[in-house]
C-alpha cells in the first residue's frame, strides 16, 4: 500500500501541472498566425449586456483619415530674449542707502530702484566742474591767440601751445562727461551747488524684478548684480536636443508644449533657430517663438515639448480606443446586438492592430487583412471597460 501511494503522488502532480499550463494558455488571446482567419474570432469575442453597455459609455465610429505628425519629444525651458532681461549694477559701487524693491515688483524704465552712497561721486563731479572752468578759459585764450596771430602779434608757437592746452582740456572734459552720464548725472544740469555723494540706481527696462540682492547698508562692488529685471512680453522656448536628433530639427517646424504644473494645458510655438553648435555634453540648443503670450509662462519654467518633424495622412483613432493586452495593441469592433433569453446582448471582437504615429491625441492604426477601416465599426470610447470584460471572461474560462 505504501508503494502504491508513492507512485500516485508524481502522477497527481503531473496532471495538476498539465491542467494549470493548459488553463494559462487558454486565457491568452490567440494570435491569428497560429489559428487561421476563421478561428481567431471565437477567443477574441466579448459580450456586454445592456447594463454593462450603458455603464461603459461606449461610443462607436470609424477610423478617420487624419494628418498625423511624427514628433520628437524634448525638454525645454521658458526664457526671455537678451533684450528683455537686465542685470542692474552700480558702476562705481558704494553703500546702499535706500531701496523699497522686492522680488516680483513691477517696475518701469527709468524708475529709481535704490540709492547708492560713494564719496568717489563727489570727486568726479568736482573734477568735471574744475575741468569745465579750465576748458572754457582755454577756449577763450585759444580764440584770442588765433586772432592775434593773424595780426602778427603772437608767434605761431604760442598759438600752438594754447591750442594744445585747449584740446587737452576738452578731451578731459568729455571723458568726465561720460563718467557722469554712466552715474546717471546730466552734465548740463550739474553746478557747484548740486554736487552730491548719493546717486540713484535706475531701471534700464520695464518688467518685473526677478532677483533682489541688496539691503540697506550693504556695500556693493561694480561687478555685483543688485537686481534682475525680466520683461515677460517676449518670452521664447529654449529646447535641448541630442546630437542623434539634431538633423531632424529645422527652422519653421511647429512645437507643442506644456508645463508639468499644468499637464492638460498646451501651447504652440514655431522654431526660428535650430542650433547646430554642439556643447560638451553633445546637445544643441533650439529656440522657438511662442505663438501667443500667456502670463503663466514665466521665465525659468521647465516644459515638456514635442517637435513636429514630419507629417502624413493616415487612418487613425483616438488614443483611448487602443488598449494594451499581453504587450499587444488591440481595438474593438462592434458586431451588433442580439436578444438572448429575452435580454439584449452587444457583441464585440478584439482586433490586434499595429500602432503607428501618435499625434494630438490620435494614433495611426494598421488593421489586419480583411478589415476595411472605413467600413469596420469601432469602439472609439469605452474600450477599457470592454477590455475589463474580456479579461474577466478569460479568468472565468480558467
Amino acid at each position: 500500500m505504501k508503494k502504491s501511494a508513492k507512485m500516485k503522488t508524481p502522477t497527481i502532480l503531473f496532471i495538476t501541472a498539465t491542467y494549470i499550463f493548459l488553463c494559462l494558455n487558454s486565457c491568452k488571446p490567440k494570435d491569428k498566425t497560429e489559428t487561421g482567419p476563421q478561428e481567431v474570432l471565437a477567443p477574441n469575442a466579448i459580450e456586454l449586456n445592456a447594463a454593462q453597455y450603458a455603464v461603459a459609455g461606449v461610443k462607436l465610429g470609424f477610423a478617420d483619415r487624419q494628418k498625423l505628425n511624427s514628433v520628437l519629444k524634448v525638454n525645454g525651458t521658458i526664457n526671455t530674449t537678451p533684450q528683455n532681461l537686465a542685470s542692474v549694477s552700480a558702476p562705481l559701487g558704494g553703500f546702499v542707502r535706500n531701496t523699497s524693491i522686492v522680488q516680483g515688483s513691477g517696475v518701469s524704465k527709468g524708475q529709481v530702484l535704490a540709492t547708492i552712497e560713494n564719496f568717489t561721486f563727489i570727486e568726479i563731479q568736482q573734477s568735471y566742474l574744475e575741468t569745465l572752468a579750465k576748458f572754457q578759459f582755454a577756449e577763450i585764450e585759444f580764440k584770442r591767440h588765433s586772432e592775434l596771430y593773424k595780426d602778427n602779434v603772437y608767434s605761431e608757437k604760442n598759438v600752438q601751445q594754447t591750442e594744445a592746452d585747449y584740446k587737452t582740456l576738452k578731451a578731459q572734459m568729455k571723458g568726465l562727461e561720460q563718467k557722469l552720464i554712466s552715474l546717471g548725472i546730466d552734465p548740463a544740469q550739474l553746478t557747484e551747488d548740486k554736487i552730491t555723494r548719493i546717486l540713484p540706481v535706475i531701471a534700464p527696462i520695464s518688467g518685473f524684478i526677478r532677483m533682489v540682492n541688496v539691503n540697506i547698508g550693504k556695500y556693493v562692488s561694480p561687478t555685483d548684480v543688485m537686481f534682475e529685471i525680466v520683461n515677460p512680453v517676449d518670452v521664447v522656448l529654449e529646447m535641448v536636443v541630442f546630437e542623434k536628433d539634431i538633423q531632424k530639427v529645422m527652422d519653421g517646424q511647429h512645437v507643442r508644449f506644456s508645463s508639468p504644473n499644468e499637464p492638460g494645458k498646451f501651447y504652440s510655438a514655431i522654431i526660428y533657430q535650430a542650433g547646430r553648435a554642439l556643447k560638451d555634453d553633445k546637445t544643441a540648443m533650439v529656440y522657438a517663438r511662442i505663438d501667443k503670450s500667456d502670463p503663466s509662462l514665466l521665465a525659468g519654467i521647465f516644459v515638456n515639448a514635442e517637435i513636429e518633424t514630419s507629417s502624413q495622412i493616415s487612418f487613425a483613432v483616438p488614443d483611448e480606443a487602443i488598449v494594451q493586452f499581453y504587450e499587444k495593441s488591440y481595438i474593438f469592433a462592434y458586431k451588433g446586438q442580439r436578444v438572448e433569453n429575452g435580454k439584449i446582448i452587444h457583441d464585440f471582437i478584439a482586433i490586434e492592430v499595429t500602432k503607428g504615429v501618435t499625434s494630438n491625441g490620435f494614433s495611426e492604426i494598421l488593421l489586419p487583412e480583411g478589415y476595411d477601416p472605413q467600413k469596420t465599426r469601432l469602439v472609439l470610447k469605452g474600450a477599457y471597460a470592454i477590455l475589463s470584460a474580456w479579461k474577466n471572461a478569460g479568468e472565468m474560462a480558467c
